[in-house]
């Protein structure tokens, strides 16, 4: 059932982490507390971790997509879990709730590699070429 592909995850995690930062704001419940901070986070971490995802939107392909995928399915259950881990339940809630549900669903429906086109050689055959050639 993994539909997404990992081009179209990669647009929706610049979205998501974008979305995440503002949302305190967009939603007004930016007081300060965790409400705003873990939203803010995790935005913040998905943008970095995903320019460092081995995928067509990766910048720097450090990170395999599986890794990517298993970081975004945690902060999904984190961000859908804070109002009542961090208590501020009675505040706000349904934001977090529900894009931490969308991040979850789209980690269980988004390809778990990239078309091998985009992906990074790797393993003794990729660092043997010599430069310039290509194969």
């Amino acid at each position: 059932m993994r539909k997404i592909p990992t081009r179209v995850h990669g647009v929706l995690d610049y979205l998501v982490g974008a979305l995440l930062v503002a949302a305190p704001w967009l939603f007004d419940f930016n007081r300060g507390g965790a409400e705003t901070g873990v939203p803010v986070v995790l935005g913040a971490a998905a943008l970095l971790y995903s320019l460092c995802t081995d995928y067509e939107l990766g910048l720097l392909r450090l990170i395999p997509m599986e890794t990517h995928l298993m970081l975004d399915l945690g902060s999904g259950l984190l961000l859908a879990a804070s109002p009542w881990l961090f208590g501020f339940r009675d505040q706000v809630w349904v934001p977090h709730v529900v894009i931490g549900l969308i991040e979850i669903t789209t980690v269980l429906m988004s390809q778990r590699a990239p078309a091998d086109v985009y992906r990074r050689p790797r393993g003794r055959a990729a660092r043997s070429r010599p430069s310039g050639a290509h194969g």
